[in-house]
């Protein structure tokens, strides 16, 4: 999976946007619409990249909870087994792109709804996020060492205290504003102005909307660069009295540096900080689970090994192979994300307003649209 997800990352750079599959959107795992549905969007196919998305969004999927049977499997098989569970940010991210689809589609009635139907979920989602992290609270508090390993494992990364995709709260702020909508576009401009306020584009547009004053002769310039954190497996080992120690393997996240800033740019969403806020998250329930499943298949062992049959050694053996090849991390990423999304304002001579979509990937321009506004 890591060496799929480096040659997917290499042809987005090259500016080759092919599909990871070409079944059907209906026949397409959670992660192959995730990017495939990117790479339809950077290659100008917006129907067919909504389309996608949209199947996406129909499978109605839980981002927070997980049945006891996929759990168990984790447990038995390790977690690549299991299909792809998408992070919340996944979501937010798709109907971001979904918005941008639409908007080159020059459909102005669904990108309204897709705007609806993502704040309403941005708001399920951030009450979801407070329960897992009541619940993560609850599950390290019995185990020190745990607790320790977890802290530690993260503690470098910036990460923020809620669900949120800033970028999604201002493209929609800017579609109000252009659509003379001033009180949505103060609703969105206000939390996309919460989430970054040292945006001084967003302060401006928020102005504007506060003054019932309709923009003119705008361009504003949306630079995605760099790709998001990919996540890795690494091994650990906890030594525990009566049982010995402890090895298991869990998912690591690790940045990718390559990236450039635009001129003039105000950063719009560091896309780093927005994965590590759920992943942080996750983490707990990942090592928890890594542990657990790892204690028990030790235990196994033991047992085995001291067991009185002819077999012993044999069996402690199967036992110990089981253990290796049944411990996994999951390593699974929408691995076509950027690391960050830029924004620029500024005034033009088209007598319109435009929205310009960049991605840059290692100082290259990959792909490039230009939306004029109605």
């Amino acid at each position: 999976m890591q060496s799929h997800l480096n040659d997917v990352q290499n042809n987005f750079a090259n500016g080759d946007f092919k599909p990871t599959t070409e079944e059907n959107a209906s026949q397409q795992n959670n992660l192959d619409l995730l990017i495939n549905g990117t790479a339809l969007f950077l290659d100008d196919k917006y129907s067919e990249s909504d389309s996608t998305f949209e199947e996406f969004n129909k499978r109605n999927i839980s981002e927070t909870s997980s049945s006891i049977s996929r759990e168990a499997t984790g447990l038995l098989v390790g977690q690549s087994v299991n299909s792809y569970k998408p992070y919340m940010m996944d979501s937010l991210f798709v109907s971001y792109y979904q918005l941008w689809d639409l908007l080159a589609l020059h459909d102005w009635s669904n990108a309204r709804v897709v705007i609806n139907q993502s704040y309403k979920r941005q708001q399920d989602m951030s009450r979801e996020y407070k329960k897992l992290i009541e619940n993560n609270k609850k599950e390290i508090v019995n185990d020190s060492q745990i607790s320790e390993f977890i802290s530690n494992n993260t503690k470098d990364w910036l990460a923020f205290r809620d669900i949120m995709n800033p970028a999604l709260m201002y493209l929609s702020g800017i579609y109000f504003l252009n659509d003379g909508d001033f009180d949505n576009a103060i609703t969105y401009l206000k939390r996309a102005n919460g989430m970054v306020p040292d945006n001084k584009y967003i302060k401006q547009d928020l102005e504007m909307a506060q003054q019932h004053i309709k923009p003119t002769n705008i361009t504003w310039k949306f630079t995605e660069t760099g790709f998001a954190p990919r996540l890795r497996e690494k091994n650990a080992s906890i030594y525990l009295f009566n049982i010995g120690l402890i090895q298991f393997t869990f998912s690591e996240p690790y940045e990718k540096p390559n990236y450039t800033t635009p001129q003039n740019s105000e950063m719009l969403a560091n896309v780093d900080a927005l994965f590590m806020t759920e992943y942080n998250e996750y983490s707990v329930n990942e090592i928890l689970r890594a542990y657990t499943s790892a204690v028990s298949k030790t235990t196994a062992q033991a047992v085995l090994y001291n067991s009185k049959s002819d077999y012993a050694p044999l069996l402690g053996i199967m036992s110990s192979v089981y253990t290796a090849a049944s411990s996994n991390a999951d390593v699974r990423t929408w691995a076509t994300l950027p690391k960050y999304i830029y924004v620029t304002r500024e005034k033009n001579s088209d007598k319109q307003n435009n929205l310009i979509y960049i991605r840059e990937i290692n100082g290259k321009i990959t792909s490039e649209k230009k939306i004029n506004l109605k």
